[in-house]
């Protein structure tokens, strides 16, 4: 969930931030309403589609993290960096549920920066793969990803992979790294295919328009913007309607 590829600013995809950007916020809306229902009384009844989203919304901005990968330089360094951002996020969530007793679900064990910081760090052992091979691991690890929602073990700490022991609550923000790794690798299939001249499929489209400009925006700052977004919603939310 950060600005993965390394070209010029004149070089960028733009459909790759903007796309990234609309992720993003689609994922501050589906916050805002759990935070406004959790904290503010409020009762939705969300149409079909925005359920859709909420439930596999994640599984396009994996493949996109994968596909950027392919684009970009330095994907062991950026997932080290992106893995601490996570790390940062566990531990005021451990703080906000234990010490000022928010509610389980705002804990985040492995959340989806913890999957795609470790995807990005092992993405270099499988970079040199022939693209059919990625594409059979990547389906494999999804399979497997759904396969291990079936069954539950006598013991926790496998929990990052996606197997768990029965009872064992990992938080409202949970992706393990099977299917996890499976869909990244994908989103590498992809790259390295669609994207082979690094290049942008919609040349002709105006990058300059203003609404483009401000999801690329978005997307370009993803990272940020996940780390700042619930805090400041959660504390708004309480303020206003607490």
């Amino acid at each position: 969930m950060t600005n993965e590829t390394s070209l010029p600013a004149k070089q960028r995809i733009w459909e790759l931030d903007a796309l990234r950007g609309l992720c993003i916020l689609c994922m501050v809306a589906i916050h805002a309403f759990w935070d406004l229902s959790a904290f503010g009384g409020f009762a939705f009844d969300l149409p079909g589609w925005f359920l859709f989203c909420r439930q596999y919304g994640h599984i396009l901005f994996i493949l996109l993290s994968g596909l950027c990968a392919t684009l970009a330089s330095r994907s062991f360094q950026r997932g080290v960096y992106v893995f601490g951002a996570a790390l940062v996020i566990s531990y005021v969530t451990f703080f906000m549920v234990q010490v000022l007793n928010f509610p389980d679900d705002m804990l985040i064990w492995f959340g989806i920066l913890h999957m795609l910081g470790v995807c990005m760090m092992l993405f270099p052992l499988f970079k040199r793969l022939p693209v059919w091979a990625l594409a059979v691991l990547g389906v494999s690890f999804v399979a497997l990803g759904v396969w291990f929602e079936s069954f539950c073990i006598p013991v926790n700490f496998l929990f990052p992979l996606g197997l768990r022991a029965q009872g064992f609550y990992c938080g409202g923000d949970y992706f393990p790294l099977l299917p996890g790794f499976g869909w990244f690798l994908l989103g590498a299939v992809i790259g390295r295919t669609a994207y082979r001249k690094k290049q942008s499929l919609l040349p002709r489209v105006n990058a300059a328009n203003p609404v483009i400009r401000f999801f690329s925006f978005c997307g370009r700052h993803s990272l940020l913007i996940y780390m700042l977004h619930q805090p400041v919603l959660t504390i708004g939310t309480i303020l206003i309607f607490g």
